[in-house]
């Protein structure tokens, strides 16, 4: 059993903390290294303010901005050692791929690709970096999402591809004993979405009409969402290019906070964050307070 550090593995900036940020506010919190690794700079993004919307098609310019974002999100969840994919020596570039809604919370490939679009990249090239990254920082757990990207985002699901390889990879170097999927328990997920419809949305928000692919049956592990819920709204604040209608929801049955993204979704924040084990077993690991294996 080992108490070792946690890796998670993500495609833009703001997927970190939209789809583990309590995971890794509260491993941080316990004092464990935490890395995050990020494959992209997402400047292929829309831009939700009005104040900031001349950043949009600005490639480079909201690039440099979305770093800034995500290294302030970074700071709120106390996370200290971030790596750009990219980066990893030999450095390349890995741009964002772009996205087109497919209606409600799903996403789907752009018409058409940008240079150097992630999804596009050799896998073995892209996953030997991360290999490396992964043998030095010999993780306890790696975390990503599962085979469907969370909501269909074709980097989300390269990001996928590149963390499962990475991790046989880096093998000879170092064994990863567990391996996690970000995931959404389909009852939670019902009760957040009801729970939104009762406190009511924003004029100009909808609420959810089908299930992102993030949404499961069942979870193996939970993570307690309120004793960090300050550091995952700080950090989705620092995000103002791509969450907005931020807000906590009082008194609710499994929504403790709402926001929305460039879709005007309204999305519930729920009280627990799910994950299921890809690879390894629960006891393979020692959890940190709040995370809670159900099996």
């Amino acid at each position: 059993m080992t108490t070792g550090g946690l890796l998670a593995v993500h495609a833009h900036p703001d997927d970190e903390t939209l789809s583990t940020g309590a995971l890794l506010a509260t491993w941080a919190r316990a004092g464990r290294p935490v890395t995050v690794v990020t494959c992209t700079r997402g400047e292929q993004g829309e831009v939700i303010p009005p104040a900031l919307r001349h950043l949009e098609g600005a490639v480079a310019a909201l690039a440099e901005h979305r770093e800034g974002e995500l290294a302030r999100a970074l700071a709120a969840l106390g996370v200290e050692d971030h790596v750009f994919l990219d980066r990893v020596a030999p450095a390349t570039r890995y741009a964002d791929s772009g996205m087109a809604w497919a209606g409600g919370a799903q996403a789907t490939r752009a018409a058409v690709l940008p240079d150097d679009a992630f999804v596009a990249a050799d896998l073995d090239d892209a996953a030997r970096r991360l290999a490396d990254v992964v043998a030095e920082r010999r993780p306890a757990v790696v975390v990503g999402y599962e085979p469907g990207g969370g909501y269909g985002h074709p980097d989300h699901v390269r990001a996928h591809e590149v963390m499962h390889r990475a991790v046989e990879l880096a093998r000879p170097r170092w064994a990863v004993p567990v391996v996690l999927w970000a995931a959404v328990p389909a009852d939670a997920w019902g009760r957040g979405v009801d729970d939104l419809r009762r406190a009511g949305v924003p004029t100009g928000l909808t609420l959810p009409d089908g299930r992102p692919s993030a949404v499961v049956d069942a979870v193996d592990l939970e993570v307690d969402v309120v004793p960090v819920l300050d550091r995952l709204l700080d950090a989705l604040a620092a995000h103002a290019t791509q969450v907005h209608a931020l807000e906590r929801v009082e008194g609710a049955t499994d929504a403790v906070a709402r926001l929305a993204l460039s879709n005007d979704v309204a999305q519930p924040v729920l009280r627990s964050e799910g994950y299921r084990v890809a690879r390894g077993a629960v006891g393979d690991v020692t959890w940190p307070d709040g995370v809670h294996a159900l099996a």
